[in-house]
C-alpha cells in the first residue's frame, strides 16, 4: 500500500503502515534535494494549524508520521483513513537499521559534547555497517551555523539528526534546505538523550496506551497547561463532525 496523505482538521498527516515504510525511505534516499521527515504529537498538530515558521516546515515535510494517540482517534471519529501511530525512537531505530543495510552514512546533530561522544559510541558498537560520517553539537552560538551547515553539506550523509540544542527544531532543516544537495533529516529531540543513556525512554506499554504525557509532565509541571489546546482540538472536532466537511 502506497503511503496516503490524508487532511485532518486542515492538517497534513501521513499514512504509513510498518511494511511501507522501508520503501518510503528508500524513495527519500533516491530523491534529488533534501527530504524531511517529522513526528508529530497532538500539540505539534495544534501548532501546524496556524501560520507560522514551524507550521510551514511540518506542512511541507515529506513524511509526517503521528505519535499521539489523539491524532489517530481524531480521524477516526471524522470518518478519515486511520493512521499508523508511531513510536518516535522505534521508528528511529528501524529507518537506522533500513540504512544500516544498504551501508549508508549518518550525521548527528544535537545535544551536549559529554552526550553526544556517548550517543556517537554506543551507535558505533550497535550499528556496525551504518557510516556515522559526522556530529555536532546543539546549544552552538549563532556565528557557528554557517560552518556547521558547511560541514554537514560536506560530509553529505544519507540521514541527519537533529535533535536537542536546535532552537528551530524541524524549521532548521527546512529554512536550509536549499544548502544541502542530498540526505534526509529527522528531528527527534530526545535522541541523543536516549542513545547516551542520559534520559530514559518511554516504556513501550505506557506509550502503547498513550500515557507518555505523564511522563513529559512529571519532568515538566507546567506542561499540564497542555489540556487546553487538547480540550480545544476536541471542540474542533466535534464542530467539524456536526457542522463542517474537513
Amino acid at each position: 500500500m502506497a503511503v496516503q496523505r490524508i487532511k485532518l482538521l486542515g492538517v497534513p498527516v501521513d499514512v504509513c503502515s510498518k511494511q511501507d515504510l522501508e520503501e518510503k525511505i528508500l524513495q527519500l534516499l533516491e530523491k534529488k534535494g533534501p527530504s524531511q521527515i517529522s513526528f508529530i504529537t497532538i500539540w505539534d498538530f495544534m501548532k501546524i494549524r496556524c501560520k507560522n515558521e514551524y507550521a510551514e516546515s511540518i506542512r511541507n515535510a515529506d513524511l509526517i508520521l503521528p505519535i499521539s494517540k489523539s491524532i489517530l482517534s481524531g480521524a477516526k471519529f471524522l470518518n478519515k483513513t486511520v493512521p499508523f501511530r508511531y513510536n518516535p525512537f522505534d521508528a528511529f531505530i528501524s529507518i537506522l537499521s533500513i540504512l544500516e543495510s544498504r551501508y549508508k552514512s549518518f550525521y548527528i546533530f544535537g545535544g551536549r559534547k559529554k552526550a553526544l561522544a556517548a550517543a556517537e559510541k554506543n551507535m558505533r558498537s550497535t550499528f556496525r555497517g551504518l557510516q556515522i560520517v559526522g556530529r555536532c553539537v546543539g546549544y552552538y552560538q549563532k556565528q557557528d551555523e554557517e560552518n556547521i551547515i558547511q560541514a554537514i553539506s560536506k560530509a553529505s550523509p544519507s540521514l541527519v539528526l537533529v535533535s536537542e540544542g536546535i532552537k528551530k527544531k524541524d524549521f532548521w532543516s527546512y529554512s536550509n534546505k536549499e544548502k544541502f544537495s542530498s540526505g534526509i533529516f529527522l528531528y527527534y529531540r530526545d535522541a541523543v538523550g536516549i542513545l547516551s543513556k542520559r534520559i530514559k525512554r518511554v516504556n513501550p506499554k505506557v506509550f502503547e496506551k498513550g500515557h507518555e504525557v505523564w511522563g513529559e509532565i512529571i519532568r515538566n509541571p507546567l506542561r499540564i497547561f497542555l489540556i487546553f489546546p487538547f480540550l480545544w482540538y476536541i471542540i474542533l472536532l466535534v464542530w467539524t463532525k456536526l457542522f463542517k466537511k474537513d
